[in-house]
């Protein structure tokens, strides 16, 4: 992504000329709780009543989501989020999945996925793993997927708009911001810097430490 210019506007552009589009584009921080934590609650549910999985089966698949949300966390971001294509149309529907973002990072109501985007993408990855993880060892599995998107929208939040103390934190937001006001080519990994030390798209090592509030 081209570095573009930042507001300090706590409002985004107008992006639809719909005013039905526009309202759903626009969701508050909370609505990911609310339509996906019933998932994990069924999931949960079907993992307790199949009985077939041991505590340590369901653990291992549990950490296997988490990990797996993870991966996907950071292709999403990189491969598809970041991705700008040549035409007039592709530019158009990059700035409205993502390039909004990083020239309005302080819109509030344009941090995390709306349910017109994140649920039909649940629901795509449900079908995905659960035709490759066909028992009940799906269950936890999944739960801990969607946990981890939870997790990774809550704190995407809090990075730009909560002020938290802590080592941890701090290494979190300062990998974030230094994506959006530094290296917007490097620094995928929101929740996890992992994946960005193994796929070489860590920052430079002289990249200065940038931890300006957003």
């Amino acid at each position: 992504m081209k570095k573009h210019y930042v507001s300090n506007s706590e409002t985004s552009t107008r992006m639809f000329k719909s005013g039905i589009l526009e309202a759903v584009s626009k969701v508050h921080f909370t609505v990911p709780l609310l339509v996906f934590i019933p998932v994990i609650c069924y999931c949960i549910y079907n993992t307790y009543i199949s009985n077939k999985l041991s505590i340590s089966n369901i653990v291992i698949y549990f950490i296997l989501g988490l990990l797996v949300w993870t991966v996907t966390e950071y292709v999403l971001h990189r491969f598809i989020f970041h991705f700008e294509p040549k035409t007039s149309f592709g530019k158009r529907c990059h700035f409205i999945f993502h390039g909004v973002h990083h020239d309005y990072p302080k819109d509030r109501l344009r941090l995390v996925l709306p349910p017109i985007v994140s649920i039909p993408l649940a629901t795509m990855f449900y079908h995905i793993f659960s035709n490759i993880l066909r028992g009940a060892e799906f269950y936890p599995f999944f739960a801990a997927f969607i946990i981890g998107y939870l997790i990774y929208d809550m704190l995407h939040y809090a990075i730009h708009h909560v002020q938290v103390k802590g080592k941890l934190w701090n290494i979190l937001k300062t990998h974030h911001l230094k994506h959006h006001y530094v290296h917007p080519d490097k620094g995928y990994g929101v929740s996890s810097p992992i994946w960005d030390k193994l796929a070489k798209t860590e920052f430079p090592k002289e990249s200065k430490s940038y931890t300006k509030s957003v």
